[in-house]
């Protein structure tokens, strides 16, 4: 994918920022507010170093009666696509490709874990996560662990501050299907523009 079409406008963070809230307006929610036709799914995402192979970030991607992102102390961010409180909001196809692309780079991939679940898990997933509240950097996989903990059927996930951790754990779940994503753009995207466009989808 060329990301030199993707405005984010600030260099890339893997380790997130301190936490800050933010709400995006009801009419921008209500506009980007998408469904997802495919199953109930939670999608792990970790962020690991390509030299290390340490993790860097850790993500949830939750398809429930809406899609989102659970994003606690990311950097993607974008004027057109909702957020609250760590959560992004409207993830179409387009921009779960951006955002995996966004974090997979020279030096760090992405590692996509992919789990089918009962429709009331998801849904809880999804309260949970648009309940929780901004997360403060280096606590991704601290409050993902948890989140996942809470939920039926993921009591034995153990609560860690490590995204590798979290993401070993969740791999023993059965059926979970795992795929790695790799580019090779550069890691320096401070003088990079990106730009996405983003339409309301109502």
């Amino acid at each position: 994918m060329d990301r030199r079409s993707f405005l984010i406008g600030a260099p890339l963070a893997l380790a997130g920022c301190a936490a800050e809230p933010v709400w995006a307006p009801d009419n921008q929610v209500a506009s980007m507010r998408y469904h997802h036709d495919g199953p109930p799914r939670l999608t792990l995402m970790t962020m690991r170093n390509v030299g290390s192979g340490r993790g860097a970030h850790t993500s949830l991607m939750v398809n429930a009666s809406e899609r989102v992102i659970w994003d606690p102390a990311g950097s993607f961010k974008h004027p057109s696509i909702p957020e609250r409180n760590d959560v992004i909001i409207g993830v179409t196809p387009q921009i779960e490709e951006y955002y995996i692309s966004y974090h997979s780079r020279a030096t760090f991939y992405t590692v996509v874990q992919e789990l089918d679940v009962s429709a009331d898990v998801a849904e809880r997933a999804l309260r949970a996560v648009m309940s929780h509240g901004a997360v403060q950097k280096a606590n991704c996989a601290r409050s993902t662990s948890a989140i996942l903990k809470s939920l039926p059927g993921f009591e034995h996930i153990r609560v860690t501050f490590f995204p590798e951790t979290l993401e070993t754990q969740f791999g023993k779940l059965p059926g979970v299907r795992t795929r790695e994503v790799r580019e090779d753009d550069s890691d320096d995207n401070a003088q990079v523009l990106y730009q996405i466009q983003v339409s309301p989808l109502r």
